[in-house]
């Protein structure tokens, strides 16, 4: 059953863009199918075409209410109405480090080396609450705690558990495959995350070429993202190469496959390429708000490609790691590399030692024009 949850104010989204954008046509995944065998089938197809041609695909009927949505969108939203030097006081030690739970604040990149202007990407990151991680948190989230907990494990139970299922049954695994080193209960890197962008005016768009965050890859296994109606994701084909913007869909959520299924399926799966730019004109003048989770495997899975029938037979039997006689790292050990890479306090954009660095000996970063 619900927790009881104290009143929080109303959230109220601004109004979809009216501009005609180059929408990307993406895969969505039913839910309501899933419970029989023919269904989690139809399912599995679906997300495999979804991951190996197109990167995002959305998901529906995944039986967690939007009204529950909206009550995280107003938590992270009086979150960011916090003062700064509060929400400072979270920040977490060892953030140059790769440290990423709590407070991360804007500014840590430099968008433009001629003007100075700095990334405005605030982000509050929230762990899991199995036990291995300190809850310690500005009254406004801690006040909510109950209610941010029984919400993340849901999105284990109710999104993710189905999507290691139906990945299992694609590469014709054990269905319990990849929920078993995903385990809400095992230590990992997981966390939900409240993330503010904050507007520039045109003019200093125009100066980070309307691009507030480069193409990039995430490290984990699934992003799952909670539809807002400001437009500036965007996403890379993985078939054409072309960038096309995401659009915001009425009751689902926006998933994109990470790093870690890739190194786990040598390659099958596709670690999705995406990018925020500026907002249409029509919405250019309002701050973005985002709600993501962020699901990793447990942090002692070692990210070796995986024995699927499916894998071998098309021949994707080597990750990155392998493929150049490199040690395979574990799940902690990539995390924090790459979190770490990702944290570079002062990396200016176009600086290609921070672009293309070497995050673990076989894998090195991508510019993604």
């Amino acid at each position: 059953m619900p927790v009881p949850v104290p009143e929080l104010g109303s959230f109220n989204y601004v109004p979809e863009t009216k501009e005609d954008l180059d929408w990307a046509d993406l895969v969505t995944l039913d839910f309501s199918k899933y419970g029989t065998p023919e269904g989690r089938k139809e399912l599995a197809a679906e997300l495999i075409e979804a991951v190996r041609y197109h990167g995002f695909f959305y998901v529906k009927n995944f039986n967690i209410s939007q009204e529950r949505v909206n009550r995280q969108f107003s938590i992270g939203k009086q979150f960011y109405e916090l003062p700064l030097e509060e929400k400072l006081k979270y920040v977490p030690e060892g953030l140059d480090n790769g440290a990423f739970n709590g407070y991360v604040p804007a500014g840590r990149r430099i968008l433009d080396p001629v003007s100075g202007l700095r990334d405005r990407v605030e982000i509050y990151n929230i762990p899991k609450f199995n036990g291995d991680f300190k809850h310690q948190h500005p009254e406004i989230v801690q006040q909510h705690l109950p209610e941010i907990e029984e919400f993340a494990r849901s999105l284990h139970s109710e999104v993710l558990d189905p999507l290691h299922v139906l990945l299992a049954i694609a590469l014709e695994l054990p269905e319990d495959f990849f929920t078993n080193i995903h385990k809400y209960d095992v230590k990992s890197e997981d966390h939900l995350r409240y993330m503010k962008y904050s507007k520039y005016t045109p003019e200093e768009n125009k100066k980070i070429g309307k691009q507030w965050v480069q193409g990039h890859t995430d490290l984990g296994s699934w992003t799952l993202l909670f539809r807002q109606p400001v437009a500036a994701l965007q996403i890379k084909h993985h078939t054409t190469g072309e960038w096309k913007w995401v659009k915001p869909q009425d009751g689902t959520l926006t998933v994109n496959a990470c790093d870690a299924l890739s190194f786990l399926t040598g390659g099958y799966v596709k670690s999705t390429i995406h990018r925020v730019v500026s907002p249409p004109k029509d919405q250019e003048h309002v701050d973005r708000l985002g709600l993501l989770y962020f699901s990793r495997p447990n942090n002692d899975v070692k990210l070796a490609t995986v024995q699927s029938p499916v894998l071998q037979r098309e021949g994707f039997i080597q990750n990155d790691f392998e493929r150049t006689g490199n040690p395979v790292p574990t799940m902690e050990e990539w995390t924090f590399a790459k979190q770490k890479w990702q944290r570079t306090k002062n990396a200016v954009r176009g600086d290609p030692k921070f672009e293309t660095a070497q995050i673990l000996p076989g894998f090195q970063e991508k510019v993604y024009a």
